[in-house]
């Protein structure tokens, strides 16, 4: 939780008003003064985070429009290196190493005497949340981009 100072300010302002003006009526307007002050803050941070985001959006409708291929297909190139790497890595990763705790856990319960304490061991860390995560960001984008084609939106115009 991120701690504004515009609202702290503005909070404080509030309990002042209620301390300064007995009168209901005229603290209402110096709180309705000092809410109004926060909403334009807020408005104006909203106003600068949608203005960044456009221009990422004008940056990346650039580069899907330029004729170099390289620029144009370095998104698609990421996403085929991703699966890739998926699948002649982590998965026979993932494979070998259940295969070896298997064997691990089967050889221990064959030899367990039943008066001993059984333990069995962890199952391994894969190592596969760093490239999970990062092909399932990008499978995010793409069922953002199947959607724009459903509804009939080009990006390639």
């Amino acid at each position: 939780m991120s701690i504004n100072p515009l609202d702290s300010l503005v909070n404080v302002g509030i309990e002042i008003a209620k301390r300064v003006w007995p009168d209901p009526a005229q603290q209402a307007m110096q709180i309705l003064k000092l809410e109004e002050l926060r909403q334009k803050g807020d408005l104006a941070e909203l106003d600068a985070q949608v203005k960044s985001l456009t221009g990422q959006l004008e940056i990346n409708l650039a580069d899907a429009k330029s004729t170099n291929w390289f620029q144009a297909n370095w998104r698609p190139a990421i996403g085929w290196v991703g699966a890739v790497s998926l699948a002649l890595t982590y998965i026979p990763k993932a494979l070998v190493i259940t295969y070896i705790w298997t064997y691990q856990s089967i050889t221990l319960l064959s030899n367990w005497d039943g008066v001993a304490p059984m333990i069995i061991p962890e199952f391994p860390d894969l190592g596969v949340s760093d490239i999970i995560g990062l092909l399932m960001s990008m499978l995010g984008i793409a069922a953002m981009r199947s959607y724009d084609k459903k509804q009939g939106t080009d990006t390639k115009k």
